[in-house]
């Protein structure tokens, strides 16, 4: 049976991926059909054109690389439906995957030379993931983990982009040499043990060592602070890390935070955080630093920034994202407030540390400017 191929798996290099052979791909079109960009996303849909014929390909992939493909495709819930294609205008039957129901909104035209320059990387390194869980997941339980796997592709895609150093060695991740590499965990976060071998310093190879890592999408954190009135925003709420470590009180006072979507910036996260969590809108952001918190055993990345924006009186409240299950409470305090929960410790997770120490710093020249 053939596939009929529109969008994204034109781009031999995921559909050799996807399908684990190298597959010929042939010109056909879809009667009745139109490939249309959708708004806000850089993926393609179909939509109806009883004038029209969605241009694209048919590929024959043998039994293993159709199953391949349909794990691909059930992780955005798309199944295999037949179609009738023209192929040099002679009509043949294939599949196509698709949704009962498209939420999405077509907007212009679709480029397949401009989604391969802005997201054909990081969908590579999305599926390669993505078809690790063969066998393993499928179905709800492989699409509730699509956007953990996109987040966590966009973090690899940053961490690639770094600047030599200056200081510390040049010496390229790619010298690591990798023996063994196991998911033992693989739900809202991924937790791998992975053997390797690494360069050291005097020029040989170390041994082989074991090592577990935890590993996550970047996070964007923001301090909102109002230099007018002299006021920062706290958010409140229930942490699993402080209650399993058996802390007596765990709900935390943190900065405004959240785990940075597939094709978000770090700022964009930052201003949407800030409405969801605070029901705030900041004006002006200013870089605090970046970094990871804990890398001798995760990949979590933090990017940390002061929120300027305005917290007049009675802005406090309750929010949260329902369906992330958030239980949300913000605090406005004033700055010697502020300090007085860093003096006294309560101030006990560290971007609110450095934040808080980064702020008492460029306090004078925040209130001179804001």
């Amino acid at each position: 049976m053939k596939v009929f191929l529109f969008g994204t798996l034109r781009y031999p290099d995921l559909l050799n991926l996807v399908a684990g052979e190298e597959l010929l791909q042939t010109s056909a079109q879809l009667p009745g059909w139109r490939v249309s960009g959708v708004k806000g996303h850089l993926f393609p849909i179909l939509v109806p054109d009883p004038d029209g014929a969605a241009e694209g390909v048919t590929i024959t992939p043998s039994k293993d690389a159709l199953a391949r493909l349909v794990h691909y495709e059930d992780a955005f819930g798309y199944v295999p439906a037949e179609v009738t294609t023209l192929i040099d205008g002679v009509a043949e039957t294939a599949l196509i995957f698709g949704a009962d129901h498209q939420p999405f909104t077509p907007e212009g035209d679709w480029s397949l030379d401009h989604w391969i320059a802005e997201a054909g990387l990081r969908t590579l390194i999305f599926a390669s993931e993505v078809m690790s869980y063969i066998g393993r997941f499928s179905g709800e339980a492989l699409q509730f983990r699509r956007p953990l796997i996109e987040g966590r592709a966009e973090s690899r895609l940053r961490a690639a982009s770094m600047p030599p150093p200056l200081l510390g060695w040049d010496q390229r991740g790619d010298k690591v040499n990798v023996t063994a590499q196991v998911s033992d965990h693989a739900g809202y976060f991924l937790a791998e043990t992975i053997n390797l071998t690494h360069p050291r310093f005097d020029g040989t190879q170390s041994d082989e060592i074991t090592r577990e890592v935890f590993v996550a999408a970047d996070a964007a954190i923001v301090l909102p602070y109002d230099p007018q009135r002299d006021r920062i925003l706290l958010v409140e709420q229930f942490r699993m890390g402080p209650w399993r470590r058996g802390a007596t009180y765990p709900w935390m006072l943190e900065p405004v935070a959240g785990r940075i979507d597939p094709g978000e910036s770090p700022e964009d996260c930052m201003r949407r955080e800030a409405t969801e969590e605070a029901g705030i809108t900041l004006r002006e952001l200013i870089e605090i630093g970046a970094g990871y918190p804990t890398p001798g055993n995760s990949s979590e990345h933090f990017h940390i920034a002061c929120g300027l924006c305005d917290l007049p009186d009675g802005a406090e409240g309750l929010h949260g994202a329902a369906e992330e299950h958030e239980d949300i409470r913000t605090h406005i305090l004033s700055y010697d407030a502020a300090m007085d929960v860093l003096s006294r410790g309560e101030a006990n997770n560290i971007p609110l540390v450095l934040a808080l120490v980064w702020l008492s710093r460029e306090r004078s020249r925040l209130r001179a400017s804001g």
